[in-house]
């Protein structure tokens, strides 16, 4: 499958120069990714997938501190040969990430690998059935994340703003108090699931 993918990064030449990792994880690197908002991921048409197979598109953010933590973006399949990808709000969630918390690093390809300096995208080629249930829809699920963010914010501040120290508490027997820092636990364990899958909550 080495000859039968590719990726185009807008104003750049066709990227054919994957590595193998293992029989169905195939991987290429993507410099400057800074400076990238979308990749199209693409078979050129040598090879197709073995039947009722694909391959799912996961992409992962140069962290110099970690491996690479993977995100899937979607598939290509031999019926929808190619597919383009917006990448660049997945930095933003990558870097909101590590500012609040580890995410949970999904390891589809292995946590052998180098920590990674660059971008990444790897193929793995899974059945499509379970890719088609997995893939979220882009539009949605950034809809969701701004929604719930936004949502978080309001509750957090406004539980914040009526915060009071112990030597500033009145004694009220028939109130029941709860430590802001259980309010902060809670909204960063909700913002790294809401990272992971904004539609979590519909679980």
């Amino acid at each position: 499958m080495l000859d039968a993918l590719g990726v185009i990064v807008s104003g750049r030449l066709v990227q054919t120069d994957f590595q193998q990792i293992s029989d169905t994880h195939f991987l290429i690197n993507i410099p400057d990714a800074d400076n990238v908002n979308h990749v199209v991921v693409f078979l050129t048409g040598t090879t197709p997938f073995p039947q009722g197979m694909a391959g799912g598109v996961y992409f992962s953010w140069p962290d110099p501190n970690a491996p690479p933590n993977w995100q899937l973006l979607g598939y290509i399949s031999n019926s929808k040969p190619s597919a383009i990808f917006k990448i660049s709000q997945l930095k933003k969630l990558d870097e909101i990430a590590n500012q609040s918390g580890s995410m949970m690093t999904n390891n589809v390809f292995g946590s052998n690998l180098p920590i990674s300096h660059i971008a990444q995208i790897g193929v793995s080629i899974e059945p499509e059935s379970s890719l088609i249930q997995q893939t979220p829809s882009t539009t949605s699920s950034s809809t969701y994340y701004q929604f719930g963010q936004k949502i978080l914010e309001n509750f957090f501040n406004f539980v914040s703003s009526f915060s009071v120290t112990q030597s500033q508490m009145t004694p009220t027997p028939n109130e029941t108090f709860v430590p802001l820092s259980t309010v902060q636990t809670w909204y960063t364990n909700f913002q790294r699931r809401l990272q992971q899958n904004p539609n979590f909550w519909k679980n």
